[in-house]
């Protein structure tokens, strides 16, 4: 039975490909299947037919998976999130683990035995720090609006976009992210726009005043940032005061920002801000340090998970006092930071200039004087801080993963140690076979910082040959 698009099929999900789909086979053919649980039988329609693979849409679930758990979120069926959600946790878990095995011995030719147990989430719900929501002229309407049958208008919407559609957005009435306070604020927030007389951004014509509602959160600080985005409407400061006002006196929010974009692009950041009430950053707390967050600034959306990745980061870094550390891709220095009391000394390197003028805050914070940064290209840097050997180098790059000239350059600088820290399993795997005749893996822990999602981060220990 040949796979062709538009064909319908009976078929059982063998297992989870890495990014969450489900996989069978047909004929030895491999098939994706979105939202296919392991141990599901589904009628599924073939929507893709590719020269190695092909990809399928669920029609029917004809025998569900023993692993299957009623979703717990009202969005499920279309919301693009929490779209693992459906399976039990615990087998969430397993799944990850066994993903970071396969993926490092297949993509890696590496020794798979090094992966250690996973390390759950300490929260599954509510585990966010950061959602961000997007407006939109005229939004998508959700299967319980249409089932009242009355007239439904496309006006603003301010929500979420459903699940494989950039420009469908849905009104958010509950999630399971960040916490009950962000979703009381963002209906207030819709409510407010919807009745200002001011048109939400149309993704297509490209025009509109309503473009993003960010809104940030210090879960041990009980901190809370709103991030409002529009284009620029010099006539509109009235109606954005009185919006400042009404947040405030809800008593939930710390500090109200107002930021203006008018690129084409859809990316929830202020090329121009003014604060309208606090200080225009909130703090969070890991450990025993303190962080700064502004409302274009980086920091791990799982901070209480965070805060257990760190640990195992500066165990495997094995420090006794006397090391120079690198701290690659180091962001706002939260890693640094960690690490700099066991350290000699500390040298952070990052991209992007407003991230290290961050860092400089939090170490300020924290009363930290061994740690400097630089920002710049990371292969350039390391060239430069080449004749001054560490000890130890830690890496935390984007889901792209190492630069191959980075990797280069790590192996040119011979340091004892390299801890690796990684959100992508795939770009983890071509890194560490490219430190391979370099470095010797030792050992790969897994840890689950986004549950009821397929992503996953690790920490991978390394030691000079």
């Amino acid at each position: 039975m040949a796979i062709k698009a538009g064909k319908e099929l009976i078929v059982k999900i063998e297992k989870f490909a890495l990014g969450g789909k489900g996989l069978s086979r047909v004929n030895g053919e491999v098939l994706f299947v979105d939202g296919g649980i392991p141990g599901a039988t589904v009628r599924v329609k073939v929507t893709r037919k590719k020269k190695s693979y092909s990809e399928a849409r669920i029609l029917e679930v004809i025998e569900p998976s023993p692993d299957e758990s009623p979703p717990f979120c009202f969005h499920a069926s279309y919301c693009g999130g929490c779209y693992w959600q459906r399976v039990n946790y615990d087998r969430q878990l397993e799944w990850k683990e066994r993903l970071v095995r396969e993926t490092l011995e297949h993509l890696g030719n590496l020794d798979a035995s090094t992966v250690r147990p996973i390390t759950p989430s300490p929260e599954t719900l509510y585990y966010r720090n950061k959602m961000e929501f997007a407006f939109s002229a005229r939004r998508w309407f959700r299967p319980d609006e249409i089932a009242k049958e009355v007239e439904l208008k496309r006006d603003c919407g301010l929500g979420l976009h459903v699940k494989g559609h950039f420009d469908r957005v849905f009104n958010v009435e509950e999630c399971y992210l960040e916490s009950p306070q962000a979703v009381d604020l963002l209906k207030t927030v819709r409510e407010f726009c919807r009745g200002s007389g001011l048109p939400a951004y149309d993704i297509n014509r490209k025009e509109g005043f309503w473009r993003f509602l960010v809104i940030r959160e210090g879960k041990n600080t009980d901190q809370r940032l709103i991030h409002l985005i529009t284009t620029t409407n010099d006539e509109a400061a009235g109606t954005i005061e009185a919006l400042g006002q009404m947040l405030e006196k809800t008593g939930m929010v710390t500090t109200f920002v107002h930021s203006t974009n008018d690129s084409l692009s859809q990316v929830a950041f202020g090329e121009s801000s003014i604060v309208l009430f606090g200080q225009g950053y909130i703090e969070e707390r890991l450990g025993n340090f303190r962080f700064r967050i502004s409302p274009n600034s980086f920091f791990q959306t799982n901070p209480r998970g965070a805060e257990i990745l760190y640990g195992k980061v500066l165990e495997c870094a094995g420090l006794t006092g006397g090391e120079t550390v690198w701290d690659l891709y180091c962001g706002t220095g939260s890693i640094s930071i960690f690490v700099a009391p066991h350290a000699r000394r500390v040298v952070g390197v990052e991209l992007v200039e407003e991230a290290v003028a961050d860092a400089y805050v939090n170490v300020e914070l924290n009363g930290i004087e061994n740690c400097t940064f630089h920002a710049g290209d990371i292969k350039e840097v390391i060239r430069e801080l080449s004749t001054d050997v560490p000890d130890v180098i830690i890496t935390d790059p984007p889901r792209a993963g190492m630069n191959p000239k980075v990797i280069r350059g790590l192996k040119d600088v011979k340091a004892r140690r390299l801890v690796a820290v990684s959100c992508n399993p795939a770009t983890l795997a071509r890194d560490l076979s490219m430190l391979a005749d370099s470095y010797r893996l030792l050992e790969v822990y897994p840890f689950d910082m986004f549950p009821h999602t397929p992503h996953i981060e690790c920490v991978a220990l390394l030691e000079r040959k």
